[in-house]
Protein backbone atom coordinates (compact mmCIF):
# COMPACT_ATOMS: atom_id res chain seq x y z
CA UNK A 1 0.00 0.00 0.00
CA UNK A 2 1.19 3.71 -0.79
CA UNK A 3 1.11 6.39 1.83
CA UNK A 4 -2.10 8.05 -0.25
CA UNK A 5 -3.21 4.67 -1.70
CA UNK A 6 -6.76 4.92 -2.86
CA UNK A 7 -6.68 9.36 -2.36
CA UNK A 8 -7.01 11.27 -5.29
CA UNK A 9 -5.17 15.42 -5.76
CA UNK A 10 -5.37 18.07 -7.38
CA UNK A 11 -2.97 19.68 -8.48
CA UNK A 12 -2.63 23.33 -9.58
CA UNK A 13 0.63 24.78 -11.82
CA UNK A 14 1.66 21.00 -12.38
CA UNK A 15 2.61 21.48 -15.48
CA UNK A 16 6.62 21.79 -14.47
CA UNK A 17 8.55 22.55 -11.92
CA UNK A 18 7.38 21.87 -8.39
CA UNK A 19 3.95 20.92 -9.46
CA UNK A 20 4.81 18.59 -12.16
CA UNK A 21 6.85 16.70 -8.95
CA UNK A 22 4.00 16.75 -6.50
CA UNK A 23 1.73 15.06 -8.99
CA UNK A 24 4.14 12.33 -9.64
CA UNK A 25 5.18 11.88 -6.26
CA UNK A 26 1.80 11.45 -4.95
CA UNK A 27 1.00 8.80 -7.93
CA UNK A 28 4.07 6.61 -6.99
CA UNK A 29 2.12 6.90 -3.59
CA UNK A 30 -0.67 5.82 -4.80
CA UNK A 31 -3.21 8.66 -5.57
CA UNK A 32 -4.86 9.51 -8.86
CA UNK A 33 -3.95 13.04 -9.89
CA UNK A 34 -5.80 15.83 -11.86
CA UNK A 35 -3.10 18.55 -12.71
CA UNK A 36 -4.08 21.77 -14.03
CA UNK A 37 -2.04 24.82 -15.44
CA UNK A 38 -2.81 28.06 -17.47
CA UNK A 39 -0.84 26.62 -20.68
CA UNK A 40 -0.78 30.28 -22.10
CA UNK A 41 1.25 33.86 -21.19
CA UNK A 42 -1.24 36.01 -18.86
CA UNK A 43 1.00 39.17 -18.43
CA UNK A 44 4.54 41.06 -20.22
CA UNK A 45 4.87 42.01 -16.71
CA UNK A 46 6.44 38.25 -16.26
CA UNK A 47 9.98 37.65 -17.51
CA UNK A 48 9.80 34.48 -18.52
CA UNK A 49 7.11 32.28 -20.52
CA UNK A 50 4.43 30.32 -18.45
CA UNK A 51 4.03 26.20 -19.33
CA UNK A 52 2.96 24.89 -22.17
CA UNK A 53 -0.38 22.54 -23.10
CA UNK A 54 1.94 20.29 -24.49
CA UNK A 55 3.97 20.36 -21.03
CA UNK A 56 1.06 19.57 -18.93
CA UNK A 57 -0.01 16.35 -20.64
CA UNK A 58 4.01 15.69 -20.57
CA UNK A 59 2.92 15.53 -16.80
CA UNK A 60 -0.09 13.35 -17.02
CA UNK A 61 1.66 11.06 -18.64
CA UNK A 62 4.24 11.09 -16.08
CA UNK A 63 1.52 10.15 -13.63
CA UNK A 64 0.00 7.86 -15.93
CA UNK A 65 3.63 5.73 -16.00
CA UNK A 66 3.11 5.26 -12.50
CA UNK A 67 0.46 2.95 -12.70
CA UNK A 68 -2.35 5.69 -11.87
CA UNK A 69 -4.67 7.47 -13.58
CA UNK A 70 -4.72 11.42 -14.47
CA UNK A 71 -6.84 14.23 -15.91
CA UNK A 72 -5.43 16.96 -17.40
CA UNK A 73 -6.92 20.31 -17.42
CA UNK A 74 -5.95 23.56 -18.50
CA UNK A 75 -7.36 26.22 -16.06
CA UNK A 76 -6.59 29.60 -15.06
CA UNK A 77 -6.57 29.98 -10.89
CA UNK A 78 -7.14 33.14 -11.34
CA UNK A 79 -10.77 32.32 -12.56
CA UNK A 80 -13.05 30.51 -10.09
CA UNK A 81 -14.91 29.17 -12.82
CA UNK A 82 -12.48 27.35 -14.34
CA UNK A 83 -10.88 25.77 -10.62
CA UNK A 84 -14.41 24.63 -10.68
CA UNK A 85 -14.56 22.22 -13.89
CA UNK A 86 -11.19 21.16 -12.92
CA UNK A 87 -12.93 19.98 -9.40
CA UNK A 88 -15.77 18.82 -11.87
CA UNK A 89 -12.86 16.98 -13.29
CA UNK A 90 -11.92 15.00 -10.38
CA UNK A 91 -15.85 14.19 -9.59
CA UNK A 92 -16.35 12.90 -13.03
CA UNK A 93 -13.71 10.66 -13.19
CA UNK A 94 -12.56 9.57 -9.80
CA UNK A 95 -16.00 10.07 -7.97
CA UNK A 96 -14.17 12.02 -4.80
CA UNK A 97 -10.91 14.67 -4.10
CA UNK A 98 -9.13 14.28 -0.80
CA UNK A 99 -6.13 16.40 -1.81
CA UNK A 100 -5.88 20.29 -2.83
CA UNK A 101 -2.25 20.98 -3.76
CA UNK A 102 -2.39 24.57 -4.13
CA UNK A 103 0.72 25.68 -6.43
CA UNK A 104 0.70 27.76 -9.36
CA UNK A 105 2.76 30.08 -8.67
CA UNK A 106 4.91 33.62 -10.36
CA UNK A 107 6.71 35.88 -9.61
CA UNK A 108 8.80 39.31 -10.90
CA UNK A 109 11.43 41.69 -9.35
CA UNK A 110 11.40 45.38 -9.04
CA UNK A 111 11.62 47.95 -5.84
CA UNK A 112 8.18 47.86 -4.63
CA UNK A 113 8.05 52.03 -5.04
CA UNK A 114 8.64 51.12 -8.55
CA UNK A 115 6.94 47.98 -9.94
CA UNK A 116 3.55 48.42 -12.26
CA UNK A 117 0.09 47.61 -10.82
CA UNK A 118 0.26 45.29 -13.77
CA UNK A 119 2.96 43.74 -12.00
CA UNK A 120 1.93 43.94 -8.62
CA UNK A 121 -1.87 42.74 -9.63
CA UNK A 122 -0.79 39.49 -11.05
CA UNK A 123 1.60 38.32 -8.79
CA UNK A 124 -1.52 39.07 -5.97
CA UNK A 125 -4.02 37.10 -8.33
CA UNK A 126 -2.14 34.03 -9.45
CA UNK A 127 -0.29 33.55 -5.74
CA UNK A 128 -3.27 34.40 -3.09
CA UNK A 129 -6.19 34.66 -5.22
CA UNK A 130 -5.12 31.42 -7.17
CA UNK A 131 -5.26 29.41 -3.23
CA UNK A 132 -8.39 30.71 -2.42
CA UNK A 133 -10.43 30.47 -5.77
CA UNK A 134 -8.76 26.55 -6.10
CA UNK A 135 -10.25 26.37 -2.10
CA UNK A 136 -13.77 28.16 -3.33
CA UNK A 137 -14.14 25.47 -5.83
CA UNK A 138 -12.70 22.21 -3.97
CA UNK A 139 -13.93 22.62 -0.33
CA UNK A 140 -17.91 22.60 -0.47
CA UNK A 141 -17.50 19.27 -2.12
CA UNK A 142 -15.19 17.90 0.07
CA UNK A 143 -17.50 19.13 3.16
CA UNK A 144 -20.12 17.32 1.46
CA UNK A 145 -18.59 14.08 1.05
CA UNK A 146 -17.57 14.18 5.26
CA UNK A 147 -14.35 11.83 4.04
CA UNK A 148 -12.16 14.78 5.97
CA UNK A 149 -9.03 15.82 3.66
CA UNK A 150 -6.28 17.87 2.86
CA UNK A 151 -5.71 21.33 1.93
CA UNK A 152 -1.74 22.53 0.88
CA UNK A 153 -0.47 25.75 -0.18
CA UNK A 154 2.80 26.71 -1.40
CA UNK A 155 4.42 29.39 0.18
CA UNK A 156 8.11 30.27 0.54
CA UNK A 157 10.80 30.81 2.69
CA UNK A 158 9.41 34.85 1.50
CA UNK A 159 6.30 33.71 3.63
CA UNK A 160 8.47 34.29 6.87
CA UNK A 161 11.09 36.82 5.58
CA UNK A 162 11.23 40.23 4.07
CA UNK A 163 12.72 39.14 0.91
CA UNK A 164 14.22 41.55 -1.63
CA UNK A 165 13.32 42.80 -4.65
CA UNK A 166 10.12 41.60 -4.98
CA UNK A 167 7.87 43.06 -2.02
CA UNK A 168 4.78 42.09 -4.48
CA UNK A 169 5.60 38.03 -4.39
CA UNK A 170 6.67 38.34 -0.08
CA UNK A 171 3.43 40.11 0.21
CA UNK A 172 1.75 37.31 -1.73
CA UNK A 173 3.32 34.56 -0.05
CA UNK A 174 2.77 36.17 3.45
CA UNK A 175 -0.58 36.33 2.40
CA UNK A 176 -1.29 32.71 1.73
CA UNK A 177 -0.37 31.94 5.26
CA UNK A 178 -2.72 33.81 6.74
CA UNK A 179 -5.17 32.31 4.56
CA UNK A 180 -3.82 28.94 5.44
CA UNK A 181 -4.08 29.97 9.54
CA UNK A 182 -8.31 31.27 9.07
CA UNK A 183 -8.94 27.74 6.77
CA UNK A 184 -7.61 25.61 9.37
CA UNK A 185 -9.56 26.61 11.92
CA UNK A 186 -12.86 26.94 10.26
CA UNK A 187 -12.05 23.50 8.67
CA UNK A 188 -11.44 21.83 11.38
CA UNK A 189 -14.66 20.71 12.32
CA UNK A 190 -15.11 18.95 8.77
CA UNK A 191 -11.69 17.10 9.34
CA UNK A 192 -9.76 18.98 6.19
CA UNK A 193 -6.62 19.67 7.35
CA UNK A 194 -4.33 22.61 5.92
CA UNK A 195 -0.86 23.47 6.09
CA UNK A 196 1.56 25.68 3.78
CA UNK A 197 4.98 24.57 2.26
CA UNK A 198 7.83 27.03 2.57
CA UNK A 199 10.86 25.90 -0.04
CA UNK A 200 13.68 28.10 -0.17
CA UNK A 201 15.26 28.75 -4.24
CA UNK A 202 14.26 25.55 -5.92
CA UNK A 203 16.37 23.89 -9.19
CA UNK A 204 14.20 23.08 -12.13
CA UNK A 205 11.42 25.32 -11.68
CA UNK A 206 9.33 27.45 -13.84
CA UNK A 207 9.42 30.38 -11.70
CA UNK A 208 12.56 32.99 -12.48
CA UNK A 209 13.02 36.57 -11.50
CA UNK A 210 14.34 36.71 -15.86
CA UNK A 211 17.77 37.61 -14.69
CA UNK A 212 20.63 35.07 -13.72
CA UNK A 213 20.71 34.74 -9.96
CA UNK A 214 24.42 35.64 -10.07
CA UNK A 215 23.52 38.98 -11.35
CA UNK A 216 20.81 39.54 -9.28
CA UNK A 217 22.62 38.84 -5.87
CA UNK A 218 25.59 41.03 -6.98
CA UNK A 219 23.27 43.72 -7.57
CA UNK A 220 21.16 43.01 -4.57
CA UNK A 221 23.33 42.16 -1.31
CA UNK A 222 20.26 41.56 0.46
CA UNK A 223 19.01 39.34 -1.81
CA UNK A 224 22.28 37.34 -1.91
CA UNK A 225 22.22 36.57 1.97
CA UNK A 226 18.71 36.02 2.06
CA UNK A 227 19.82 33.26 -1.39
CA UNK A 228 22.27 31.69 1.33
CA UNK A 229 21.12 28.43 3.03
CA UNK A 230 23.24 27.18 6.00
CA UNK A 231 22.53 23.00 4.66
CA UNK A 232 23.17 23.47 0.80
CA UNK A 233 22.67 26.33 -2.20
CA UNK A 234 18.95 24.96 -3.20
CA UNK A 235 16.54 22.40 -2.74
CA UNK A 236 15.39 19.86 -5.47
CA UNK A 237 11.44 19.65 -6.22
CA UNK A 238 11.27 16.41 -4.72
CA UNK A 239 12.45 17.38 -1.38
CA UNK A 240 9.17 19.86 -1.41
CA UNK A 241 6.81 17.05 -3.14
CA UNK A 242 8.01 14.92 -0.28
CA UNK A 243 6.25 17.51 2.08
CA UNK A 244 3.87 17.79 0.22
CA UNK A 245 3.29 13.63 -0.04
CA UNK A 246 3.36 13.83 4.37
CA UNK A 247 1.21 16.26 4.53
CA UNK A 248 -1.40 14.64 2.00
CA UNK A 249 -1.05 11.90 3.75
CA UNK A 250 -3.11 9.97 6.98
CA UNK A 251 0.54 10.19 8.91
CA UNK A 252 -0.01 13.87 8.88
CA UNK A 253 -3.49 13.44 10.38
CA UNK A 254 -3.39 15.54 13.26
CA UNK A 255 -1.28 18.14 11.00
CA UNK A 256 -3.02 21.80 10.85
CA UNK A 257 -2.51 25.29 10.70
CA UNK A 258 1.61 24.51 9.82
CA UNK A 259 3.80 26.09 8.17
CA UNK A 260 5.94 23.41 6.68
CA UNK A 261 9.58 24.67 6.24
CA UNK A 262 11.88 22.44 3.40
CA UNK A 263 14.23 25.19 2.82
CA UNK A 264 18.09 24.19 4.16
CA UNK A 265 18.00 26.43 6.99
CA UNK A 266 17.25 29.62 5.20
CA UNK A 267 14.40 30.74 7.66
CA UNK A 268 16.47 30.01 10.77
CA UNK A 269 19.65 31.52 10.14
CA UNK A 270 20.84 34.50 11.84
Amino acid sequence: MGRVEGKVALVTGAARGQGRSHAVRLAEEGADVVVTDVCHDISDELPYPLASKEQLEETAELVRATGRRCVAVQADVRSVVEMRAAVDAAREEFGRLDTLVANAGVMSIGAAWEISEEAWDVVMDVNLKGPWNAVRAAIPWMIEAGQGGSVIITSSAAGIRGHVPYAHYVASKHGVVGLMKALSNELAPHRIRVNTVHPTGVSDTGITVGVPIEELAAREPLFALAAMNPLAPYVEPRDVSNAVLFLASDEARYVTGLQFTVDAGSTNKP
